[in-house]
C-alpha cells in the first residue's frame, strides 16, 4: 500500500495539473475580427481572409454597434484585432480608457464628406445655412476643417480631444453649427443645409463619395488601421493580417471594384 500511494499522488497531480506543452504552444488556428457598420468587412472577406486560409486559419467575424464596444472586445481578449478606426480615435481611446491598442497597418478609407440635398456644387455659402457635424472632438475638427477648406469658416490649432464650437474664431456667414452623433448625421440631411458625415457611414447609408459637395484632404493619422492589443503586434497571426492587406489579392480586389471610388488608398498601393 505504501508503495502504491505515491503513485496514485502522482497521477492525481497530474490530472488537475493544467499542460504547458505542445497544446499551449499551438499555433492560433482562429482569427477573431470585429468590425462596425461600414465597408471594410467586406474588404476584408474579398481580398484578406483568401490570404488568411492559405496558411491555415480560419475566420471568425463579429459586429459591433459602436466602437466603442469593439475596442473593448479587442482590449477584453474577446476578439483579436477590428477595423474601424483611424489612429487618432485610437490613441485617444487609449489615453482615455488607460487601454494600450495599436494600429498594424493601414487599410483604404472612405474620407469624411459634406453632403447636402438642398444645395449644388456650384452654390456658394448664404447667410444663416445650418451644417450638422459629429459631436465628438476628435471627428468634429475634421469637419470644421472641411468647412475651413472651403473658406466659410477659420478655427483655431487645438488638441483633436478638445475641440469644441467655440475653436471657430471667424464665422462670417453665421453658419450655425449642429452637433450629431455620427450615425444621425445621414438622415438630418433633410432638415439642414449640409452635413458632414464619416466615410463609413455615408456608404452605409447610400451615399456616394463622388457625390459629395466637399470631401476632406485626409491624411495619415485619420486613414483607418487594424488595431490589436500592443503585445500581440508581432504575433505570427497579426503579421499575416498585415500580409493579407498588402497582398495582390487584396489590393486587386480593391481596384477592381468600382465601390472603393473616393477611398483614400494607402502607400502599398503604390
Amino acid at each position: 500500500m505504501k508503495t502504491a500511494l505515491p503513485a496514485i499522488a502522482a497521477a492525481l497531480l497530474a490530472l488537475f495539473t493544467p499542460v504547458h506543452g505542445h497544446a499551449q504552444n499551438a499555433p492560433k488556428t482562429e482569427i477573431k475580427v470585429g468590425f462596425v457598420p461600414g465597408p471594410y468587412v467586406d474588404g476584408f472577406k474579398a481580398g484578406v481572409e483568401p490570404e488568411l486560409k492559405k496558411k491555415g486559419y480560419t475566420v471568425k467575424y463579429f459586429e459591433f454597434s459602436t466602437g466603442l464596444e469593439a475596442n473593448t472586445a479587442v482590449f477584453l481578449n474577446d476578439i483579436d484585432a477590428n477595423v474601424m478606426q483611424h489612429t487618432v480615435f485610437l490613441n485617444s481611446y487609449n489615453t482615455r480608457q488607460k487601454t494600450d491598442l495599436a494600429g498594424i497597418v493601414p487599410v483604404p478609407t472612405p474620407p469624411m464628406g459634406l453632403y447636402s440635398k438642398k444645395h449644388g456644387k456650384t452654390d456658394v455659402v448664404k447667410k444663416g445655412m445650418t451644417v450638422a457635424v459629429p459631436n465628438d472632438p476628435v471627428n468634429l475638427q475634421r469637419a470644421l476643417w472641411i468647412l475651413r477648406d472651403l473658406g466659410w469658416i477659420n478655427i483655431k490649432d487645438s488638441d483633436p480631444v478638445d475641440v469644441t464650437e467655440l475653436d471657430i474664431i471667424k464665422n462670417p456667414s453665421g453658419i450655425k453649427i449642429v452637433p450629431l452623433e455620427n450615425a444621425q448625421a445621414p438622415r438630418a440631411l433633410d432638415d439642414v443645409d449640409f452635413a458632414a458625415v464619416q466615410g463609413n457611414f455615408a456608404i452605409y447609408s447610400g451615399l456616394k463619395l463622388t457625390e459629395a459637395f466637399a470631401l476632406e484632404k485626409m491624411t495619415t493619422p485619420y486613414t483607418n488601421v487594424v488595431a490589436v492589443r500592443r503585445g500581440n503586434v508581432d504575433a505570427p497571426w497579426a503579421k499575416d493580417i498585415v500580409a493579407g492587406y498588402k497582398s495582390d489579392t487584396f489590393k486587386n480586389a480593391i481596384r477592381a471594384d468600382k465601390f472603393y471610388a473616393g477611398f483614400v488608398l494607402p502607400d502599398y498601393f503604390n
